[in-house]
């Protein structure tokens, strides 16, 4: 593994030497990676592959779900619940202790949404999700309907008790979303403009403000997708050549640059440590010396 060291400081978050892992060879598009912190297992998806895996030291790949109606980002709720961005299916879902699946939302005033991509849950147990149209039409990731219903693509969240609002609505492509150590900030970064947003958040979880954080820059393969956020606030988007570490000020730390393109990664292991990182045919590890907030 290589890096790109942009400011003081980086090396605290990733030291060499350094080594990347290969826990699994596969095709299909690797996205959603997701720790479950009870059992100690690394959950993504290949979407293509219409499948959610996991893997576990000592036991090895296990399936978790075929078919997984094409999903795409996945997290893990306060009660270990995986909670899914159903991209191909149009809906977000939640897969219970028992294997049984509840729909948590399809449509907006009446109209299907476009295909959830990327998802996380706030302490209080609401859920962000970002709802861009590619699931209709990308190859091999579309569902049984194409129809678009709605005319922009939106961020939206599920409050604790159900209810729908959308918070965002002026996207051009919504991805990746992450929320500061505090939860007072909301990162929403948009992979056609190659950018992530900063708002501030509400006490009743809408947000305003919305403002450029981060412009990403670089020719090489990659762009803003995945994105998540360690204890001390610094920022972590995939991009060009790998994925991008940004200070919270929105300043570039340097680059954890992974050969292919990274679509999404996922902070685990006990300590937090550890980064799972899916390309379209891989999933890698490697360890960072911050942690990285901790999910469900």
């Amino acid at each position: 593994m290589e890096f790109d060291m942009a400011a003081p400081g980086f090396e605290r978050i990733a030291a060499r030497p350094a080594e990347v892992e290969l826990i699994a060879q596969m095709g299909g598009f690797g996205e959603g990676p997701a720790w479950n912190r009870r059992t100690g297992e690394i959950y993504w998806v290949s979407i293509v592959g219409n499948t959610i895996w996991k893997f576990k030291r000592g036991v090895g790949l296990e399936v978790v779900m075929r078919p997984s109606f094409k999903a795409n980002g996945m997290t893990f709720d306060r009660e270990g619940r995986l909670v899914v961005a159903g991209w191909s299916w149009r809906r977000v879902w939640r897969r219970e202790h028992d294997g049984s699946i509840s729909t948590l939302c399809s449509h907006y005033q009446g109209k299907k949404i476009n295909g959830p991509n990327d998802i996380v849950v706030k302490s209080d147990g609401s859920i962000y999700f970002t709802d861009p149209s590619g699931g209709l039409h990308l190859v091999e990731m579309y569902g049984d309907d194409v129809q678009r219903y709605l005319d922009f693509h939106g961020v939206f969240r599920i409050s604790p008790t159900g209810e729908m609002n959308l918070i965002i609505e002026d996207c051009n492509y919504p991805n990746g979303l992450a929320f500061s150590p505090d939860e007072s900030l909301l990162y929403v970064n948009d992979t056609r403009d190659f950018l992530i947003r900063v708002f501030d958040v509400q006490a009743d979880g809408s947000v305003k403000n919305g403002r450029l954080f981060y412009k990403a820059v670089g020719t090489e393969s990659g762009m803003p997708d995945g994105m998540k956020c360690d204890v001390e606030g610094n920022v972590y988007c995939t991009g060009p050549d790998g994925v991008h570490v940004i200070s919270p000020a929105g300043k570039l730390l340097g680059r954890i640059r992974i050969p292919g393109h990274v679509t999404n990664f996922a902070f685990g292991d006990d300590d937090w440590r550890g980064l799972y990182m899916t390309t379209y045919t891989q999933l890698l590890h490697t360890r960072v010396g911050i942690p990285g907030v901790a999910v469900g």
